[in-house]
């Protein structure tokens, strides 16, 4: 479906089935590298599992952005119980590796009492494109 149908179908596909209701907006001004979408999509993915595995939310936003030819950035947020710790698990550590593989920032705010916001920045040069 990220092949054929872009992010914007992809990501609507992991919202549809995550069971935390989730409030999903994409604006593209253009649509990324597929090594960057593919990268958002996992973010995303994984996100949303922690918010249903972990936070006890009852609502969850995901806000996908790109204005011109510049970064991707991805916002997720709940309204959970917080307490999100990389150093306590794998899965906010192998968002932060996957991230990073293409020179992305993964930041983590999750005080205890929450929410939790996670937000990514996904370079769309040619090197972080895997070209």
């Amino acid at each position: 479906m990220l092949t054929d149908r872009a992010l914007d179908a992809a990501l609507s596909a992991v919202a549809a089935r995550c069971p935390v209701p989730v409030e999903l907006t994409v604006q593209l001004d253009q649509r990324p590298s597929a090594t960057v979408e593919a990268i958002g999509y996992f973010v995303v993915a994984e996100g949303l599992t922690n918010v249903a595995k972990h936070s006890g939310a009852r609502a969850a936003s995901v806000t996908v952005r790109r204005e011109g030819a510049g970064p991707l950035w991805i916002t997720i947020a709940d309204d959970g119980a917080g307490g999100a710790d990389p150093a306590a698990g794998t899965g906010l550590r192998g968002l932060a590796d996957r991230v990073s593989g293409v020179d992305g920032q993964l930041g983590i705010d999750s005080p205890v009492g929450g929410p939790t916001v996670l937000t990514v920045e996904l370079p769309c040069t040619a090197v972080a494109a895997g070209r």
